[in-house]
This record gives C-alpha cells, sequence and structure tokens, in this order.
C-alpha cells in the first residue's frame, strides 16, 4: 500500500508541474491572458508542497521524480498537446522509469 500512495503523491506532483508549467507556457508562448500564468505559478507552487508528502529523503525524492516525470510529460504532450510518441520515446520513458522504481523502492540495509 506504501508503494501505492507513493506513486500516487509521484503523480498527482506530476501533473501539478506540467500543469502548472503549460499553463505559463500558454501565457508566454500562445499570448493566452495572465491569469494563465498566474494560475500556473500557483500549481507549479503546489507541486513543490506535493513532493514533501513523500517519506523519503529529498535526494532520493526528486531523482525518482525525474523518471516519472518523463513519463508523465510525454504522455500529458499526447493527451493534451497532440504530440504523438514514438518508439524510442517510450523505450526511453520505460528505462526511465525503471531507474526510478529502483532508486526510491528496493530495500536498503540499514547504515
Amino acid at each position: 500500500m506504501a508503494i501505492i500512495k507513493s506513486l500516487f503523491i509521484f503523480i498527482l506532483a506530476g501533473l501539478c508541474e506540467i500543469g502548472g508549467g503549460y499553463m505559463v507556457w500558454l501565457w508566454l508562448k500562445e499570448e493566452k491572458p495572465i491569469w494563465y500564468g498566474l494560475i500556473g505559478g500557483l500549481v507549479l507552487a503546489l507541486y513543490g508542497i506535493v513532493a514533501t508528502w513523500q517519506t523519503e529523503n529529498f535526494g532520493r525524492v526528486y531523482a525518482t521524480y525525474g523518471g516519472v516525470f518523463i513519463v508523465l510529460a510525454l504522455f500529458w504532450a499526447w493527451k493534451v498537446d497532440g504530440f504523438k510518441p514514438d518508439k524510442w520515446d517510450v523505450i526511453g520513458a520505460s528505462i526511465a522509469l525503471i531507474g526510478a522504481c529502483i532508486i526510491i523502492y528496493m530495500p536498503r540495509q540499514a547504515s
């Protein structure tokens, strides 16, 4: 159950970072109203809070989050922005996600 909760937190954090960043992107690059940027900034700040809900240390959480972010960014681009990932995107994201899961979920000996 702890792994499912952790994965949920990673996904929620990723959606906050990508969603907030996307809103800022739309404001600055697609000339959307300023409120897109303001809401995007707030959602990005929420990302920083959500990430602290993980129980591991900062370095391990953020290293793992990098792999999760890659997968979520490709999924967001595919579903929201019309980008179609190719097989190399999928292979690379899979490798990153496997590495991320090894970093955070493998048992460790007490030091």
